[in-house]
């Protein structure tokens, strides 16, 4: 089986940066989906997809899936960059003019 393993992105009802240290081990569909006849859903008779696993460092999230006999994907983790801001900014004279 083949996993990925990557950090999530922040949820969008987020400001602040709690919660942003997991790193996550996500297998790949091992079967296609299809849609269901009865109720028009895609449905797959694989359950593994269904589940992610929460792990505190990449190298944990290795280490589990080798020791499985998994082959996995290492996505790099983008930083976010924070760029300080102040209420009293927006009343400065030379502030930038958006159009």
């Amino acid at each position: 089986m083949h996993v990925r393993i990557f950090k999530p992105t922040k949820n969008a009802m987020q400001s602040g940066q709690g919660g942003r240290g997991a790193w996550c081990l996500h297998p790949h569909a091992q079967t296609p989906k299809t849609p269901n006849a009865l109720m028009g859903w895609i449905s797959t008779g694989d359950t593994t997809e269904q589940i992610t696993l929460f792990f505190d460092t990449p190298e944990d999230a290795i280490h589990y899936a080798q020791q499985r006999g998994w082959t996995y994907t290492v996505l790099p983790d983008h930083p976010r960059t924070m760029r300080p801001k102040s209420y009293a900014a927006n009343f400065t004279r030379n502030r930038p003019v958006v159009s």
